[in-house]
């Protein structure tokens, strides 16, 4: 972890390294939407961001944002949080390598460059740690090519939560849809990474 990083997002001395669940996705293979109404991720939403991750080496995913019109806060500039979006979206795909339900507990971002309208955004994220329930990781959001200057970064604390966090919570209408999907792979996967 950086410096500067609050307590909360400081693993604590107990904490395990993460462990990758035999049947996550190989490093190469894309982990595909988890949702398509999903604004990270999901193919459904005009203005979404479109991320599509894949899965890296040990507890890790990569991906490529290009930053369109509809994401500028600035005239011709990224929109902070919609910067933030897309490394918190990344951060929750790495569940997908854990097999666990989790969703965002803390975000902290650095904004450290930024990010001009038709930028593509290299951004990587693993998972740094695992105590109990919390899922400590670290996301980096680079211009100019995956080795390029890091233009934004973010800690996070993931919680892991039952399905019914989604269920009891959620517009029914969606649940509902989610639920009754007959692919049996979207249906699990649209409650398996959402924020």
């Amino acid at each position: 972890m950086k410096s500067g990083t609050s307590a909360a997002l400081r693993p604590p001395a107990d904490a395990t390294p993460p462990v990758r669940h035999p049947e996550a996705p190989a490093p190469g293979e894309p982990l595909g939407a988890h949702y398509g109404q999903c604004f990270g991720c999901g193919g459904d939403q005009p203005h979404g961001l479109h991320l599509q991750a894949r899965a890296g080496e040990g507890v890790s995913v990569t991906a490529e944002f290009t930053v369109r019109p509809a994401h500028q806060g600035a005239p011709g500039l990224a929109h902070g949080g919609v910067l933030a979006s897309a490394l918190d979206e990344r951060l929750g795909s790495l569940n997908w390598l854990l097999r666990t339900i989790a969703v965002t507990g803390r975000l902290e971002t650095d904004f450290v460059r930024p990010v001009p309208v038709g930028a593509t955004l290299y951004l990587s994220a693993e998972v740094t740690a695992v105590a109990g329930r919390k899922i400590y990781c670290t996301a980096t959001g680079r211009t100019g090519g995956p080795d390029g200057p890091v233009a934004v970064r973010a800690d996070a604390l993931f919680v892991e939560v039952k399905v019914e966090h989604f269920t009891e919570n959620g517009r029914p209408e969606e649940i509902r849809a989610a639920l009754d999907d007959p692919d049996q792979v979207r249906r699990a996967r649209a409650f398996e990474v959402n924020p």
